[in-house]
């Protein structure tokens, strides 16, 4: 069973940056596409960033240019840096993992989800 587990959430102002990390166990991790996707009140989820078996990456307009995501295979663990954070932002963030290497964005397993609060 795969298990995945985010840490890193918290309340920062606008501007801000913060790093979450969503650390995945039960399987071989380096073989599968990870991806970052996220869920305001109100409002449904959606997709944030991914990053393939072989580093490919991809991102919502919205975070283009201020998100990063990255993996280290070494240490089970996938990685969303935010910078220019903006209130627009805020929202539950969860981590979710594919079935096969590329990105589809058809997400099988998921964390729990980490809370991130940008004020204006």
């Amino acid at each position: 069973q795969v298990q995945l587990v985010e840490s890193g959430g918290g309340l920062v102002q606008a501007g801000d940056s913060l790093s979450l990390s969503c650390a995945a166990s039960g399987r071989t991790f380096s073989r599968y596409a990870m991806g970052w996707l996220r869920q305001a009140p109100g409002k449904e989820r959606e997709f944030v960033a991914a990053i393939s078996a072989s580093y490919s990456t991809y991102y919502a307009d919205s975070v283009k240019g201020r998100f990063t995501v990255s993996r280290d295979n070494a240490k089970n663990t996938v990685y969303l840096q935010m910078n220019s954070l903006k209130p627009e932002d805020t929202a539950v963030y969860y981590c979710a993992a594919e079935n096969q290497a590329w990105v589809t964005r058809k997400y099988h397993y998921w964390g729990q989800g980490t809370q991130v609060t940008v004020s204006s």
